[in-house]
This record gives C-alpha cells, structure tokens and sequence, in this order.
C-alpha cells in the first residue's frame, strides 16, 4: 500500500470551513456527516478530485482493480414496484422466468476465464429459499470453481418470510448450497421519507441493514450501494453513508462501495431527469472520503459509460467491475449508454491505464490474480 507524502500540499481551498475538513482527511482523521455536505455542497471539483485521491492512494495506492464476470438475472418477475426501475415486468420491452435448468445452461455458457458468477434479479412471486438453493447448486454443478455472488438482501429478506424462517437459517442455507458472498443491491437511499416515495412496498433500511450484518456474522462477505441522483438530497446521501460506516465498524464485512445511478428511461419516475457527471464525480469523491473503513470504491462502467469510469479514477475510484460479457440487461432497459454491455481485458486494462493507474485482475474477494498472460 502506497502512503500519501506527509507533506503533500492540496491547492488552496476557497473557505475555512474546506480547510478544516482537508485538514482532518489529511492527517488521516475521521469526517462526520456535516463535513461530507459541506464538501457535497462547496469543494471545488478539482480540489474535492486532489482529496478524494489521497485516501484512494492511502488504501489502495495506484492500483485499480477489475474481474473476469459474467451475470445472470434469473427473472424480471417481481412482487415489488420500485418507481425507479426500468427492469421489472411492468416496465420492461420484455418478460423472462429461467427455470434451473436454463439458469444451468446459462452458467455453463459463461467464458471459460470468468472467475464470478453474478445473480440478481427481480423478487419472484412466492419462492422460498430451497429454490433459489436449488438455483445455486446447478450452476455449482456446471461451474464448481467460480465464486458465487448471489441475491441481494431484499431477495433474501422475502425468502425468509416465505419460508417462516430466521435470516440466519436463510443464509446459512444458501451458504451450503454455495453462496459465497453477496452484492449490494436493495439499498437504494435508506431515508424512509424518500423510500416512501421511490418503493413504498419494498423492505426498509433496517431490514437491509439486518440481512448484511447477519451475513456478515456467518462469515459471507458483501458489498454495498446507493441509489442516487433522484429526488434525494444530500443530507440523504449522508445518512445513508453513516449508516453503512456505523456497520463496517462493528462487522468489517463490507469488501467495496458502489454508488448507482438512477438512470430515468422506462420508468415512472423520468420526471426526475437525471444527474451531471459533475455530480457522479463529486459523489464518488464524497462517497471515497466519508467510507473511510470499506476498502474498495467501484464504478460500475455499464452504468456510468466508459468514458466516466475512466475518469472516475481520479476521484477515489479503484474498481471499474469486470468484462461482464453481455449479460446483464439491467441499466441498459433504464437507458445506459452500453446496450450490450462486454469489454475485453484488453480494453478494460487499457482503460485503467490511460487513466495513469495500474491495473490489477483480482478475484471476488480482491486478492490480486496473477496470470502469464498479463
């Protein structure tokens, strides 16, 4: 890990209240959420870029990180009808329902290089844990050496409540059936007043908040995200930051960050438009500031375009995700620029490296991969 020069200088901030929380970031102390607005609401973006860099350098050096993935979104049926989402049946161009064995040709499809298997997709009516265990030991069958990162917490939270059973027991269940960790979908904005008016039905903060701690004292690493750039603000950012940084102190089961875009096409919420860059950049340098205990920042590039991931680097980011392969249709029904989201490792490593950053193929847990072919 490469450490920040003790004398490094950043550029001379416009007020005092910036110089207080520069002050506090570089002497490595920890910002509260009052700090995180003000620089939300003041920093300059060059200069917000200068502190964002410096704890991405503390934690992870030059090093950006990126996977050989590939996803599979079982179905679009869902019992919920988040506002925001463009990929559920109601809003959807298209309806599928895999069954296991299609979910089994799926996974076997899948390039021999990939080392993660992704699964996520809309809650389906009515299905308890066995079935989607089921779900996890087929592609086992068909791919026993790939990690498994399956069902985000509001999937698992409906599980559960099918099934009469504790989360514990959910979890533990999909653990045997080779559950190996856990993305960070669901959370959306954990303000209950913006969670009304996004998706009323859908589980609320604490419940996604329980299913991760829970994961996490049974030994199965997740991440975390944020949906923003709707009709939040930045107090709502801040709380949800807060809360995420108040877990990661008590369990460190967090492997990374990834703030989502709300992306405004085929859904009810258009009105909203969306956000600038400008504003995706300011984010993940808040985002990269503020979590000083989750170690990996991503930008997820089907969502946030190429283009951006790349500059995103420069503001806290060390994860851009992987090659995905063309197998997530989830931002691109919301109007994502990548219709057919694939990147080679090539182009991916390029990527990083224009940026003047190192790349590094890593495995789920983000160890660093070392292949000869590299």
């Amino acid at each position: 890990m490469e450490e920040f020069p003790m004398n490094f200088v950043l550029p001379e901030p416009l007020n005092g209240n910036l110089q207080q929380v520069a002050a506090k970031v570089i002497s490595d102390k920890r910002i509260d959420r009052h700090d995180a607005e003000v620089l939300y609401n003041e920093a300059p973006l060059g200069w917000l870029a200068s502190l964002a860099d410096t704890i991405r350098r503390r934690i992870n050096g030059v090093n950006t990180y990126y996977n050989h993935n590939f996803h599979i979104e079982p179905t679009n049926r869902c019992v919920y009808n988040c506002r925001f989402c463009s990929y559920n049946e109601r809003n959807s161009r298209t309806v599928w329902d895999y069954s296991p064995e299609e979910i089994g040709r799926l996974a076997a499809s899948a390039p021999e290089r990939i080392t993660e298997i992704h699964v996520v997709g809309g809650v389906a009516p009515g299905r308890g844990t066995d079935y989607y265990a089921g779900l996890l030991r087929e592609i086992r069958r068909v791919r026993p050496g790939v990690h498994l990162k399956a069902y985000s917490a509001i999937e698992i939270s409906y599980m559960a409540k099918i099934d009469r059973i504790s989360l514990e027991e959910t979890l533990s269940r999909l653990k045997e059936a080779g559950l190996d960790s856990i993305p960070g979908g669901g959370a959306e904005i954990f303000a209950e007043e913006i969670r009304e008016k996004i998706c009323p039905e859908k589980d609320d903060a604490e419940t996604w908040l329980k299913v991760h701690e829970t994961a996490h004292r049974l030994g199965i690493p997740t991440n975390a995200t944020m949906l923003y750039g709707h009709i939040e603000h930045y107090s709502h950012r801040t709380d949800h930051l807060q809360r995420l940084r108040d877990l990661q102190d008590r369990t460190r089961g967090f492997n990374a960050f990834i703030p989502l875009k709300f992306k405004h096409a085929n859904n009810p919420m258009r009105e909203a438009g969306e956000v600038s860059v400008t504003e995706d950049l300011r984010n993940y340098a808040v985002s990269r500031i503020f979590l000083d205990n989750i170690p990996h920042l991503k930008a997820y590039w089907p969502m946030i375009g190429r283009d951006i991931a790349q500059l995103s680097q420069h503001f806290g980011v060390d994860d851009l995700d992987g090659t995905i392969h063309d197998s997530t249709k989830i931002y691109s029904e919301a109007g994502a620029e990548e219709k057919n989201p694939s990147m080679d490792e090539t182009a991916l490593r390029s990527l990083i490296a224009g940026a003047g950053y190192i790349p590094v193929e890593r495995d789920s847990l983000y160890r660093p991969l070392n292949r000869s072919e590299h």
